[in-house]
């Protein structure tokens, strides 16, 4: 990975874009694809690059550019503003954490109260936080105050920004899963010095994190009609104490992409990442998906008459916290891994399992 990659890495990290939000990270991905693709975007929000677009098989490279975050329910006589989750959060994570709301007139600070433990009765020291029991102070003296501020409907995360750490670790917010977006990317990077014969649509979706009919993965899906599909996400790095690899797998950060093997992925895609794998001396792990992959994997192998469709992931410690590491090793990897399969592709490739 060049300086560049790493710098574009950082700002579409830091840049706040939780589902149904995007807007700000999809145009910075655009920005940067635009120096050696062609790019689109479509009314779901989904970015898109294409590099050799008669060629054959027509392949599809995806990782969704959401995160999760907060939105604003409720404002009361006094100016503090109730929320709800934007995705999947542990309450626990929220107490007492900074917040960026995307407001009337632009960004706008504020932090998430909750009772003084000074102040609880001992039954209440015991209880889980819940959302309801939390509420955003912004500072304001009252109610109007808020409201000329933000309103019902806008949109914030985490004010909690990149760091980096030894041993090529990032830590950020977004990295579920901006870096996914971020391979599919530096996969086309490297594809681009030099085309393959497959025609390859990389694909920034949206709305991975609330998707429960698909999100930006199907529309785009349907959009592009690829005859294959590989999906980039993270997956849960098993290498802290108390993890159960029995349960969850053994992955390890740096230990390289691992590749899912279930009902949702296509047998003929991930012999064919292996063999690339194998080919190219990257190491990969395998992870169980006996069900759904609880990706946008799950939209696209269903969508239209049935794509063929693989899930390359990337471990990562503490997801959906303001804290997710993943190691800038195994982004590498992913990139030259996606690259690498879609070389191997010949126009005749047949994705029909025998």
């Amino acid at each position: 990975m060049d300086e560049r990659s790493l710098a574009f890495l950082k700002r579409l990290l830091d840049a706040p874009g939780p589902s149904g939000f995007e807007q700000l990270p999809a145009r910075l991905w655009r920005e940067e694809a635009q120096s050696f693709a062609a790019v689109e975007a479509d009314v779901a929000g989904n970015s898109l690059a294409t590099l050799n677009p008669t060629g054959r098989p027509r392949v599809m490279l995806a990782g969704h550019v959401d995160e999760i975050g907060l939105m604003v329910v409720h404002v009361d006589d006094e100016g503090y503003v109730h929320f709800a989750p934007i995705g999947g959060w542990d309450s626990q994570v929220l107490v007492g954490q900074r917040v960026v709301i995307d407001g009337r007139a632009g960004p706008v600070a504020g932090v998430i109260g909750k009772k003084a433990i000074h102040l609880m009765k001992t039954e209440e020291r015991d209880k889980v936080s819940k959302i309801s029991d939390l509420w955003i102070d912004i500072g304001a003296a009252g109610k109007d105050e808020a409201m000329a501020r933000v309103r019902v409907g806008d949109a914030g995360v985490l004010a909690a920004t990149l760091y980096e750490f030894p041993n090529r670790r990032l830590v950020s917010r977004s990295v579920d899963n901006r870096i996914g977006a971020f391979v599919v990317l530096e996969a086309l990077r490297r594809l681009a010095a030099d085309p393959p014969s497959a025609a390859v649509v990389g694909v920034a979706t949206t709305q991975e994190e609330i998707a429960h009919s698909g999100g930006g993965a199907r529309t785009s899906a349907f959009r592009i009609e690829p005859d294959a599909a590989v999906v980039v996400d993270v997956t849960h790095a098993t290498d802290y104490p108390g993890a159960d690899k029995k349960e969850a797998g053994d992955f390890k950060l740096g230990g390289g992409p691992i590749l899912s093997r279930g009902s949702a992925v296509s047998r003929v895609v991930f012999d064919q990442l292996l063999g690339a794998a194998e080919a190219e001396g990257i190491a990969v792990a395998i992870e169980a998906a006996p069900r759904r992959t609880s990706t946008d994997a799950d939209a696209i192998h269903t969508a239209r008459r049935g794509i063929a469709t693989g899930l390359v992931s990337v471990p990562c410690r503490y997801m959906h916290s303001p804290n997710e590491m993943v190691s800038l090793d195994d982004l590498d990897r992913a990139a030259a891994l996606l690259a690498a399969w879609v070389r191997r592709l010949e126009p005749a490739t047949s994705f029909i399992p025998l």
